[in-house]
């Protein structure tokens, strides 16, 4: 394995490309789980596929909030039968920082101005 993990042709390849490689070759039980070992114990496949990653940066810091309700979110809900009050939709409002939400019926046809 050592031969055909590291000769210059195939320059370490993963698990399943050395098993490919070998299975018209060699044979023996529990060959794909012996390859796939030995590929797992290579320091350099281990060095390689680090390098093919995005470096991560450095993380940020999410805002803390210390009010309720001074950051939210909004959606609407549209296209709802009509009750008998006339209303379609639901606005719905969360508070960012306690998770609690209010569910307003409204009417799609209201002015954005009536909702402010």
């Amino acid at each position: 394995m050592n031969e055909a993990h590291a000769t210059r042709y195939s320059i370490h390849p993963r698990a399943d490309k050395m098993y490919y490689d070998l299975r018209c070759l060699y044979s023996w039980p529990g060959k794909k789980k012996d390859i796939a070992m030995y590929v797992s114990k290579c320091l350099t496949c281990s060095k390689v596929i680090a390098e093919h990653q995005k470096p991560s940066g450095l993380l940020q810091q999410l805002e803390i909030h210390e009010w309720k309700w001074e950051n939210i979110t909004m959606d609407f809900i549209n296209k709802l039968p009509r009750t008998r009050s006339g209303h379609d939709s639901i606005w719905v409002i969360v508070d960012r920082l306690t998770k609690s939400a209010h569910f307003l019926a409204i009417r799609e046809d209201f002015k954005t101005e009536k909702l402010a």
